[in-house]
């Protein structure tokens, strides 16, 4: 049953639950809700107690280049404008905890590209937070991914609230109202209904309407 917490309850209860091996934490919700920045508290929170790292999601996009030949590059953002296989690829070698450090990629969505070894996971974190919108669609591709996650949390925030962010956030890149429209009702706001509708339950489930 998924229980209801904050910030403060999902740190003490991950920092309880630690062992000596290396474990593997889930924050998924719709885009918008918050994942990096709350992903980003959340290590900050755990920092004293427990080595942990965050490893986003985004650094898995297709680039322009694939998603333009197959003509998915109006929709990027969406599930399938993601290299799925290859993120599960590198949440099984976070698995293996095999005493190496790990390069992973982190997407810059200022210039919407993903930067090949962007983010170094040392090989003493003992936590490794993964943010993304998809970690628990329920869909066959993306199913793949939930057997590496001890525990999962989804982040809750009103559609409302979505859209604000949202735009604000396409605002601050120089856009218009015309194309902020277009981003946010052509692709945004159908990825989050997606997330909201058609993820499994999670662990936890966190309000994030802070911000």
């Amino acid at each position: 049953m998924t229980q209801m917490v904050d910030l403060a309850g999902l740190a003490a209860r991950l920092v309880a639950e630690q062992g000596a091996a290396r474990r593997l934490v889930a924050v998924a919700g719709a885009p918008g809700s918050g994942k990096s920045t709350f992903a980003e508290r959340l290590h900050a929170a755990l920092a004293e107690q427990v080595a942990a790292e965050v490893l986003p999601m985004d650094g898995y996009h297709y680039d322009d280049i694939v998603l333009n030949a197959r003509g998915h590059r109006a929709r990027k953002g969406a599930p399938h404008t993601f290299d799925v296989d290859g993120f599960a690829a590198m949440l099984a070698r976070l698995r293996a905890d095999d005493g190496r450090d790990v390069a992973v990629p982190v997407f810059d969505r200022s210039i919407e590209i993903a930067r090949a070894g962007a983010r170094i996971i040392p090989a003493a974190t003992r936590l490794v937070i993964v943010e993304g919108n998809y970690l628990l669609l329920d869909d066959p591709a993306w199913a793949q991914l939930r057997p590496f996650f001890d525990r999962t949390v989804f982040l809750r925030v009103p559609e409302a609230e979505l859209t604000r962010r949202l735009s604000a956030r396409w605002e601050g890149y120089g856009m218009d109202a015309g194309t902020v429209r277009e981003k946010c009702e052509g692709n945004d706001l159908p990825n989050a209904r997606l997330v909201s509708a058609s993820s499994v339950p999670a662990d936890f489930e966190v309000a994030n309407t802070d911000g």
